[in-house]
C-alpha cells in the first residue's frame, strides 16, 4: 500500500513536466576572408560540407563551390 501511494505521489509530481532530450547545439566558428571579394555584391558565407566562401545572391558560389 505504501509503494502504491508513493508511486501515485511521484506520478502526480511529474505529470505536468515536459521532458526534452538534451542535444548539443552545433557551433560554427566565424572565419575572416584572406583576400578581397571577387566583385561587388559578394558576401562571405558558410556553406555546409564545403566551409567558408564567397556567395553572390544572383551568381551563386564563387570558385570551386558549385
Amino acid at each position: 500500500m505504501l509503494r502504491l501511494l508513493s508511486a501515485l505521489a511521484l506520478a502526480g509530481l511529474v505529470a505536468g513536466c515536459d521532458v526534452y532530450p538534451v542535444v548539443p547545439a552545433a557551433t560554427v566558428v566565424a572565419v575572416r576572408p584572406v583576400g578581397v571579394a571577387p566583385g561587388p555584391g559578394y558576401g562571405w558565407r558558410f556553406r555546409a560540407h564545403y566551409g567558408w566562401g564567397w556567395y553572390h545572391p544572383r551568381y551563386g558560389w564563387y570558385g570551386r563551390f558549385y
